[in-house]
């Protein structure tokens, strides 16, 4: 599954608030979970779709070379659907 660079990561994650809140994704609630680590250089995001059985998680590492991206155990781009799909759910 391994890792992904996108430019626009940081952005993403950022618009989802800290913490647990509700997300509409494709038509359906989701409860999306963002919890800031070391110092702000590391972001756990988790995404479960409520009443289903759907789930997946991600970290995202900020380096000095940008925002990386690390699925657990999902393809990269199947988080990135979801967190581009919760954060436009999160914006006003």
């Amino acid at each position: 599954m391994g890792e992904s660079r996108d430019e626009g990561l940081d952005a993403l994650i950022g618009a989802i608030p800290e913490g647990w809140s509700r997300a509409r994704i494709a038509g359906q609630t989701w409860g999306v979970t963002r919890t800031t680590r070391a110092g702000g250089k590391v972001v756990s995001f988790e995404a479960e779709r409520l009443g289903g059985a759907e789930g997946l998680g991600a970290n995202i590492w900020f380096t000095t070379d940008g925002a990386v991206l690390k699925p657990c155990e999902v393809p990269a781009e199947s988080v990135l659907q979801v967190l581009r799909a919760a954060a436009s759910s999160h914006r006003p």
